[in-house]
């Protein structure tokens, strides 16, 4: 990979009002350095609901439909955001399936990479966890109707 789509890749991931909102410059630079980058085709599964990620999408380019076994809204994912984060975090099947709308570019870290660099640097491993904790929560704030966390959306103020 270019250093310039690295930058821009790093630009992106970093600046998501909806991303994994406390990692650092330097976290950044390692996730992206372990990260497998993935394309997916308009209409392609990212994430299967009733199968395991056994990891994380961090998206770069593109938006995907999140659609749930229940009828409703289809939220829609996009630039910086994560998806596969429950899966990856409880080691169970996905709660819902994740389909491109469009193509699709996303890092991948798989669980194994990520515990390794977590060993390496517990900070990154806390930072990581908390701004999972802030996607789950807004995520479910949205879900049941309520308004988000006003820490979530300006944390990266902070």
């Amino acid at each position: 990979m270019s250093k310039g789509n690295l930058q821009q890749d790093l630009s992106v991931l970093s600046s998501a009002k909806n991303g994994l909102v406390y990692l650092t410059p330097n976290d950044w630079a390692l996730i992206a350095d372990k990260a497998l980058r993935r394309q997916f085709k308009a209409g392609e599964s990212i994430v299967q609901l009733g199968k395991r990620t056994h990891g994380v999408y961090l998206f770069l380019k593109g938006t995907a439909s999140v659609r749930f076994p229940a009828p409703g809204a289809s939220p829609e994912i996009g630039l910086g955001e994560v998806c596969g984060e429950i899966s990856f975090l409880d080691e169970l099947p996905a709660t819902a399936s994740v389909i491109a709308n469009d193509v699709v570019e996303a890092y991948y870290l798989d669980r194994p990479t990520l515990q390794s660099l977590f060993e390496l640097f517990p900070h990154l491993g806390s930072r990581f966890y908390h701004s999972l904790a802030a996607i789950l929560s807004r995520r479910l704030r949205e879900v049941i109707g309520g308004t988000p966390s006003p820490n979530a959306a300006s944390a990266k103020g902070s």
